[in-house]
């Protein structure tokens, strides 16, 4: 996995060829679909995901905007996580900052809207960059009703998820401390804190 990942930066780096990103792009889509954890662990590291993918979207690349929307879809998708064991923490921190500088994520609906019009039928009208398959597989399919949250939405939830995993840590760490029968008054007040 690697050696694989090292092969995708190269291609990535500083390549101001179009075609050569976007067949780049589509191979790291399938590579994400059909590899384990231990590839897609690599993948969401920061050194990949903005040392790479997000220099990309610096205007000096000058890409198409289907690409820009596809490594933005690959963020926000990875950011949610995976199935998997992998650790998303780095890719989410990406797409926290990207959210705070006011970039525009694409909407999940166009994407599926997309997946499903080239399913049902291929079109000759059809640009070959939305029937790409690296823009639209890494979503999940929802099976109920799907809510529409704004990026500040997002970002909320993420910090309020953040604040809980943290409150989480500092309760294990505390009850790892503490022998039954001989607490710390003081630990245990910040334990009923963290609790409510």
């Amino acid at each position: 996995p690697k050696d694989a990942v090292k092969a995708l930066k190269k291609k990535l780096s500083k390549n101001c060829n179009h075609k050569e990103i976007r067949l780049t792009l589509s191979l790291l889509d399938m590579c994400m679909e059909n590899c384990g954890p231990r590839f897609q662990s690599l993948v969401v590291k920061k050194d990949f995901c903005k040392d790479k993918l997000v220099k990309l979207l610096n205007p000096r690349y000058n890409l198409p905007i289907d690409m820009q929307e596809k490594i933005l879809t690959f963020i926000m998708t990875w950011a949610r996580g995976f199935q998997g064991m992998v650790d998303v923490s780095e890719v989410k921190e990406v797409y926290l900052e990207l959210l705070k500088k006011g970039v525009e994520f694409p909407s999940s609906d166009s994407s599926t809207r997309v997946s499903k019009q080239k399913s049902s039928q291929p079109s000759a009208k059809t640009s070959p960059s939305s029937t790409s398959p690296a823009k639209r597989s890494l979503f999940p399919h929802p099976t109920g009703p799907t809510l529409l949250l704004t990026s500040e939405q997002i970002g909320k939830l993420y910090s309020e998820l953040d604040m809980a995993k943290m409150n989480v840590k500092v309760m294990s760490s505390i009850l790892k401390e503490n022998v039954p029968g001989s607490e710390n008054p003081d630990d245990m007040n910040l334990l009923q804190v963290c609790y409510q």
